[in-house]
């Protein structure tokens, strides 16, 4: 069997698979069950300052989107960090690392931004025994508003502070954890850098509003009638992160920087595509939170299987396989060729595919034949966007077939498919018909 042993900047777990700082890590109780589900690590819910304790709302947290079959898609939480006083969680985390020696704990932590109160807490959670620690500086609601989380994260200049800080004052691992609610995410992670960070986590939660009760007219999740931003995460998040996570991977100026990818991970598959792109782990929790702890056991599973099948014996020779392959558009191949091709035996005739393209797109695919219900492509007019791949609900029965490369249609710009070997006789090429009446 594939190796899946992780060591990310030196901490050591026996898979690269973690709980991300969120409710699932929030006590001892949690993150004992989470081990004994055979997760590799966890980062412990966001520790604050000593001092007036954190107070949360005592109702819905939550809000959230599904899919058509109540799939839970999108997760929206309006939850602070712990509420928990710090001697409490650090005595517990103390306990849980003697318990589980061989699982990487981390300590997320977040106190206001100045040099002091990181100083004073940074010692507490060493001697925890923790195996390094997270700042968080992503949290988009509630911490944001009092100077904290994102409010930091949006800042290069304060990140590159807090993490000298840090590095200064402990003998920890940093992780600084990034918030997607920025415009361009390599600027926190350069500033991260500077700072000497040992590694970057992605991404945080998205500020979000899910929905909105049309009876009371308040934002979900309703606390007596008003509601409030709060943080996005799960499946609908994994396209941003993905996204986030390559960028710094293919940054000139964080290349080599470890990432530990955060964002909708549910799968192997995910987590797969997370390293490809060049995480040296993921941190998982709406999937937990969704599915339960022992979903991991199903991760780890299909990764290992997945590995043995395409012959990667570690991690090693996976992460960062794809992040060469991201690319500018402008350096995308324009004579590359591929157009779509209708399997006549899985089609059901639903029509999905000819509706798409006759309202929305080039008017590619037919919908009647000789008078017979017919759905198939006309590969003179198909630009091979794949629109119909994406709407067919049946799954392989429209593929992209890709082609030898040909010529460009000279008014359109667009590929033209090489059955017209001769561009001088093909239909649309302006000058055809004077070349064929020579």
């Amino acid at each position: 069997m594939a190796d899946i042993r992780n060591n990310f900047v030196g901490i050591k777990s026996p898979n690269p698979f973690w709980l991300a700082s969120a409710p699932p890590t929030d006590k001892a109780y949690n993150v004992e069950r989470a081990f004994k589900a055979g997760w590799g690590g966890v980062v412990w819910k966001t520790l604050g300052e000593e001092g007036p304790p954190v107070v949360n709302v005592n109702g819905p947290r939550y809000g959230a989107i599904w899919g058509a079959d109540r799939r839970l898609l999108g997760l929206n939480n309006i939850e602070l960090i712990t509420d928990r006083p710090l001697q409490v969680n650090l005595q517990e985390m103390k306990q849980v690392k003697m318990n589980w020696p061989d699982r990487a704990l981390i300590a997320s932590i977040m106190v206001p931004c100045n040099e002091e109160s990181w100083k004073a807490i940074l010692p507490l959670v060493e001697e925890t025994g923790a195996d390094g620690i997270e700042l968080n500086f992503g949290c988009p609601h509630g911490m944001s508003e009092r100077g904290m989380g994102s409010a930091v994260g949006q800042v290069p200049e304060y990140i590159e502070m807090v993490v000298r800080w840090c590095k200064q004052y402990t003998r920890m691992p940093v992780i600084t954890k990034l918030t997607p609610n920025i415009t361009d995410i390599r600027r926190p992670a350069r500033a991260a850098h500077a700072g000497g960070t040992d590694a970057v986590s992605l991404i945080n939660t998205i500020n979000s509003i899910t929905s909105v009760d049309l009876d009371s007219f308040s934002p979900e999740p309703s606390i007596g009638g008003k509601g409030s931003h709060g943080g996005y995460c799960g499946p609908a998040v994994k396209p941003i992160a993905l996204n986030m996570v390559a960028e710094i991977a293919r940054d000139p100026e964080t290349h080599g920087l470890p990432i530990s990818g955060i964002g909708g991970i549910t799968t192997w598959r995910d987590a797969a595509e997370f390293m490809a792109l060049g995480a040296g782990n993921v941190q998982v929790c709406t999937a937990a939170m969704t599915y339960g702890f022992k979903i991991v056991q199903e991760m780890i599973a299909g990764l290992k299987n997945w590995m043995d099948e395409k012959g990667h014996a570690t991690l090693d020779d996976v992460i960062g396989r794809a992040t060469p392959n991201v690319t500018d558009w402008k350096f995308l191949n324009l004579n590359y060729v591929a157009k779509a091709r209708i399997n006549q035996d899985l089609c059901i005739k639903c029509g999905r595919c000819h509706i798409a393209c006759e309202d929305t797109s080039h008017q590619a695919i037919t919908s009647m034949v000789d008078g017979v219900r017919h759905f198939e492509v006309m590969e003179d007019e198909c630009v091979g966007c794949n629109l119909c791949v994406n709407v067919c609900p049946v799954q392989g029965c429209i593929t992209m077939e890709p082609l030898a490369a040909g010529v460009i249609d000279q008014r359109t710009g667009q590929p033209v498919s090489p059955v017209y070997a001769n561009w001088t006789t093909h239909p649309n090429n302006p000058m055809a018909p004077k070349v064929a009446a020579e």
